[in-house]
């Protein structure tokens, strides 16, 4: 057992694609950081949108109210409610999964198609709809938000560090979009935990996680680049995939604060 390792960061990022918040403290859902990925946009026909198609997602800020997520763009801001104000449902497909969700209002969807150019709405998943993690990775049947497929990433301090000492620009952690971030360790040594607690919430490494394009992302301008990708993929690439930070799965909910040490145990 080990605790030279400390939880340094906590990041959700309540609505796919959109900006993220740094909290002081969180608690462990089931299904990954509450409030963490429940929301998402969609279009007409459920395809998901993402950064990947609509960058400037990038630059739309959320925040936790207390009685809903402010979004902000610019000077432009609203408040959504934390439960939908509609019955309304329909399957929006993330990857290769359906899922049913319901339509937040009326007024986020005509507030989100404005500033992307696009016809789209907003979409709550809701706590009965259960999105079952990859069977391949999965202990007990364990489930995610609408995350891409796992409830949580974690990635070390160590390896961002890593990573920036071989660019000739440094990026910025959030450009990975992490839950949890980590001090202390060697570089890319999360790929290789197991079994870890932080704060008796006890979690499990799945497998560590492939990158598409979004950290290429410039988080201040939106714009696509090459970095940090390209670097990364001299090093970092297996089987064509490029590999930052680790999935994690949820064995028992609880509170997790910035401070708390991470303790690694001996595989079950």
């Amino acid at each position: 057992m080990s605790s030279k390792y400390v939880l340094s960061q906590i990041c959700i990022y309540p609505i796919k694609s959109l900006g993220g918040i740094s909290l002081e403290k969180s608690l462990v859902t089931s299904r990954g950081l509450q409030h963490d990925r429940r929301w998402i946009v969609a279009d007409a026909n459920g395809k998901m949108l993402t950064q990947r198609q609509f960058p400037t997602m990038t630059l739309i800020k959320t925040s936790v109210l207390e009685n809903g997520i402010g979004i902000e763009y610019q000077d432009k801001k609203i408040e959504i409610p934390f439960l939908p104000e509609t019955t309304e449902t329909k399957t929006v497909q993330i990857w290769d999964d359906l899922v049913t969700v319901i339509r937040v209002n009326e007024t986020a969807g005509k507030w989100l198609s404005e500033i992307l150019e696009t016809d789209c709405d907003l979409y709550f998943q809701p706590d009965e709809e259960l999105r079952l993690v990859d069977k391949k990775y999965a202990f007990e049947n364990e489930h995610t938000s609408l995350a891409d497929g796992f409830p949580i990433l974690i990635a070390g301090e160590a390896s961002l560090q890593d990573l920036n000492n071989r660019l000739e620009t440094p990026v910025e952690m959030l450009r990975f979009r992490p839950n949890l971030v980590f001090a202390g360790g060697e570089p890319y040594e999360e790929d290789t935990w197991q079994n870890f607690s932080i704060n008796e919430v006890n979690l499990y490494g799945a497998k560590p996680c492939a990158r598409c394009p979004m950290p290429t992302i410039d988080l201040q301008t939106a714009e696509f680049g090459k970095e940090p990708i390209k670097t990364l993929a001299t090093y970092r690439k297996q089987n064509n995939k490029v590999y930052f930070g680790q999935n994690v799965l949820i064995k028992n909910i609880g509170k997790i604060n910035i401070g708390d040490k991470i303790e690694l145990h001996e595989k079950n």
